[in-house]
Parts: C-alpha cells; structure tokens; sequence
C-alpha cells in the first residue's frame, strides 16, 4: 500500500514564512495563516517542504488506503498562493460564488493575490471547510 508523500516535519513555520521573498505573498501568507489558526484553534505546522497545515484527520478509502492529513492549509507557490479546502468545494456554493477572482483544483483553491478574493468570505470558507471536517472526520 503506497504511503502518504506529504507528512508533518519539524521545519520551522516562522522561518519558511519569513523566506518569502516576495513582500505581498509573505503578506498575504501571514493573513490566510491568521485566518487558519481562527478555524482550527491549531498551530500550524509544515507538511513537507512546502505546506504550512492546521490540524490533522484520518481517512479510510474503500480501497483499504488509510492516513492522516492536513484538516487545511496553504502553500505559496510562485504562480499562487494554494488554499487546501480538503472537502472540496461542492458544500461550498454560496462563498465560491461570491468570493472573487480564483481556479480550483480537486481541493486546492488558487488565488493570485489575496486582493483578488473577498478576505471575509475566505474566512467563511475556510471555517466552514473545517467544521465540514470536523464533523465528517476524527480530527486533532
């Protein structure tokens, strides 16, 4: 059974948030972390190189796969700031319609800068992602 590639480190969250060298993105990294740490009442910590994530969950797939993951997190990639909303996105009609400029992947909400979305209806999101988390899931 493959394992999980992206797992907790001991990496430091202050100092890869620090690293950004863009002013901007280190920014808004700092805001989307601000609104994370709120959801989840967790600290952050980085899963993998590049990952900052908030709480944790355990999923069973009927295939048998099994692990732990992220509750939600972010990433500042060079071409956008990468949102993780775990459930994905079709609980989320109503904040997705009114949140702004953005793409989406599978659970990854892309935004090029945080100016381009509403920041209160981020928050909501993200909030409501991680209720939705918690309820579906056993999460810490």
């Amino acid at each position: 059974m493959a394992e999980n590639k992206t797992k907790p480190t001991k990496q430091s969250v202050t100092a890869f948030v620090n690293a950004i060298e863009d002013k901007q993105k280190r920014a808004d990294a700092k805001k989307v972390a601000s609104m994370m740490r709120k959801a989840t009442g967790k600290k952050a910590k980085m899963w993998g190189s590049s990952i900052v994530g908030y709480g944790n969950y355990h999923y069973k797939y009927d295939s048998g796969r099994e692990g732990d993951f992220m509750v939600t997190g972010y990433s500042p990639r060079k071409q956008a700031l990468t949102v993780y909303i775990v459930p994905g996105f079709s609980h989320f009609k109503a904040e997705m319609d009114k949140l702004g400029k953005y793409k989406t992947g599978r659970s990854c909400l892309y935004i090029k800068r945080l100016s381009d979305v509403d920041e209160k209806v981020l928050e909501r999101l993200i909030k409501k992602s991680v209720q939705h988390m918690n309820k579906t899931y056993k999460t810490w």
